[in-house]
């Protein structure tokens, strides 16, 4: 069943497929990394070769923007339209 509201993907493996460039052999692997995917971005984590967590995320369009609004990089402009105290 597919949900059209869906928010977030989530994975505990990937698969990977990749074409030698020299070769044109494509090659196939499954690696235990931790998936995250949102509106705001994809983040992957794993561990290195000394067993130490990783992480590397990739944010989308959406997600840059909210950064900048956070960092005070935004319009000035209230996105609620305005409260009275």
């Amino acid at each position: 069943m597919q949900d059209n509201k869906l928010l977030q993907i989530t994975a505990s493996e990937i698969t990977v497929i990749v074409r030698d460039a020299v070769s044109g052999i494509e090659y196939k692997r499954t690696l235990p990394v931790d998936y995250t995917e949102t509106a705001n971005c994809l983040r992957l984590k794993a561990e290195d070769v000394n067993g130490k967590p990783a992480e590397i995320v990739f944010f989308t369009e959406t997600g840059l923007g909210h950064i900048n609004d956070l960092c005070g990089g935004g319009p000035d402009k209230d996105p609620c339209g305005g409260h009275s105290h």
